[in-house]
């Protein structure tokens, strides 16, 4: 540790831990999710469209993850430095995909119904 770095208060600390664990079970749940999608949902209309889907939620959900841990560290580091904290883009990015995925997913039932439905 530099001269130039302090321990931030423990309580800093350990709410940046917890926001951290947060992201972790955000990217386990789009994981799950993806491997859901496969195991039980039945097929969409279109071939391949499911597991398209579950690739896009499991790699989503392994990105995040790599993010997570980067944001964490970047704070850490910060609070370390006594300097403000960095801006992220991660839960606008989230939230957008998340939507764009859902209208995908709500226009592919629409216009092609699961087979045998």
């Amino acid at each position: 540790m530099s001269s130039e770095e302090q321990d931030p208060d423990y309580r800093f600390t350990l709410a940046n831990e917890r926001t951290f664990l947060a992201w972790i079970r955000t990217a386990l749940a789009l994981i799950a999710g993806g491997i859901a999608v496969v195991q039980f949902v039945p097929e969409f209309g279109i071939p391949g469209t499911r597991h398209g889907l579950s690739i896009v939620l499991t790699a989503g959900g392994g990105v995040l993850a790599a993010l997570a841990v980067r944001r964490w560290q970047r704070v850490q580091a910060a609070m370390r430095r006594n300097e403000e904290l960095p801006a992220t883009r991660v839960p606008m990015l989230l939230g957008g995909g998340i939507f764009v995925v859902t209208l995908i997913v709500l226009v592919i039932l629409v216009i092609w119904p699961p087979v045998g439905q």
